[in-house]
Formats: C-alpha cells, structure tokens, sequence
C-alpha cells in the first residue's frame, strides 16, 4: 500500500531527468524525491531496445527499494521502450516522459503540424509518433533524431560555439514544413532551449516535456490522494551509477539548486520478480 508520505522515485539515463525534478519541486514543494541517474551507461538513446528495458528495469528496482509511492521515467528512450514492461511488473504509479508531451503539443497545435526532437532511440520508437496520432489522427510529424544533443548538454557545452552550429544543422529540416510546435521530446533537451528558441523564431510554440511530466504528476498524486500535505524535512536523495562529483557539480545547471551530496550505487541484475 503505498502512502502520501512515501517519497517519489525517478530515474534518468544522467542529468536530464533533473529538469523534470526541478519542475516538480515547483509544483509540489512538500514532496520528498529520489532520483537516480545511470551515469555509466549514458546515453540511452544509442542502446537496442532490450537494453533500454533490462537497464530500466534495474533502475526500477533499485528506486523500490527507497520507499516510493510513484515512480517517473524521466527519460524519453526508456519511456519509449519500457513503460509497458514496467507497467506489467510493478503495481505502483508509473508516470513515463511522452504522453504528456504529446497531448500538450495537440492541445497547443493550431495546425496540427509538430516537429519532435529526440534521441535516435526515441525517435525509432515512433512513440511521439504514435503518442499524437492517438490524440489527433490528421497531425502532420516531422520527427528529428538529434543524437548529439545529450551529448553536449552532459558535457556542459551548451554555451559552446558548436552548440549553436549543431542546433541549426538539426533543425534545418523545419525549413518550409510550416511547423508551428516543436515538442523538446528528451528531458536533456531544455537545457538547450533558448539556442532553439533563436533558430526557429517566436512563432514556432516549443512544449518542454518535463514541464508537461511535471503537471501530469501533480494530477496524478493529487488524484490518487497521494501528495503530501506537509512540508518535506528531509534533503533529496541523489543517486548514480559513475561519476557522483561531475553530477553533481553539473547538476546544479539543470535544477536551479545546489546539489549537497550525490551517492555511487552499484546496480542489481533484473530479476523478473514483480513487486
């Protein structure tokens, strides 16, 4: 039985998912979070979609470990592959990264033709794809593998000179397709917003998918009476699997905060036990 005072559960392929953790500390600011990064096997977006699913499964089960009433897949790549495995083998909430991605950039859409940015990954899935067309069957998507996005956003060259030149060699495929949403469809990707808000100009609506996961959590706790009503004491729990000191002296970028310790933690195989 899982109870409002328990902590949320997030997991992430690295930094990304800490937008979405920021966007959750705006809307709920009494919840207690656990997040986990997989630092050492980052990026998702280049891995078969059999491991996307067994690295998921291992992050999942690490973060059932930690006491959880909901967990969150801040991760586009592992949204696309293993939401449905997830959803099979745990009973508690779990709240992936495209759906409401998706349904913001239908409720948004004034022409119903939407560019997504993602991980190659994500967009060989044809989650997004699948995710609009479910909500608007006559939708126009131009989908747009951006590879080396996650890359620059871990490395922190975001303010980079290459950046800027790399943001306009993807998004050279927008010219002329009258595209007036474009779905930011990795939680890394915000981190790069304003370089794409330059090269496509004010009058394309760009949907923060962290932003839309955020809300989608909120509505959930709250529906299931599952959000906390007093404020939370307790300092949030970072874990990875490599590197806990570039976390966490990058993290602060992604989150707005300060990071006060970041754990190592070694991985357990998945196991097919359901909890």
């Amino acid at each position: 039985m899982h109870t409002a005072s328990a902590s949320i559960g997030m997991f992430d392929s690295g930094l990304g998912g800490l937008t979405v953790m920021q966007q959750l500390l705006r809307l709920l600011p009494n919840e207690h979070i656990v997040y986990f990064g997989d630092t050492a096997r980052l990026p998702y977006g280049d891995k078969s979609p059999a491991t996307i699913i067994r690295y998921s499964l291992e992050n999942a089960n690490f973060l059932l470990e930690k006491n959880i009433k909901m967990l969150i897949i801040a991760c586009s790549t592992a949204t696309a592959h293993a939401l449905d495995s997830l959803q099979q083998t745990y009973s508690l909430p779990i709240v992936g990264a495209i759906d409401p991605g998706a349904q913001r950039a239908i409720e948004t859409s004034k022409n119903g033709r939407v560019a997504v940015l993602g991980t190659k990954g994500t967009i060989h899935s044809q989650a997004y794809q699948k995710a609009i067309i479910e909500r608007d069957p006559h939708a126009y998507i131009l989908p747009i593998a951006c590879p080396l996005f996650v890359p620059l956003v871990e490395e922190h060259f975001t303010h980079h000179p290459a950046a800027r030149l790399i943001v306009q060699e993807y998004l050279k495929p927008l010219e002329s397709q009258h595209i007036d949403t474009l779905i930011l469809g990795c939680t890394h990707y915000p981190l790069l917003k304003e370089l794409i808000r330059q090269e496509v100009g004010e009058q394309i609506t760009i949907i923060d998918s962290a932003a839309a996961c955020a809300e989608q959590v909120a509505k959930l706790l709250h529906g299931s009476n599952l959000d906390r009503s007093t404020c939370n004491q307790e300092p949030h729990h970072y874990f990875v699997s490599d590197d806990p000191h570039k976390f966490q002296s990058l993290g602060k970028s992604f989150l707005g905060l300060p990071i006060d310790k970041v754990e190592l933690s070694t991985l357990q195989p998945a196991t097919s036990n359901s909890r």
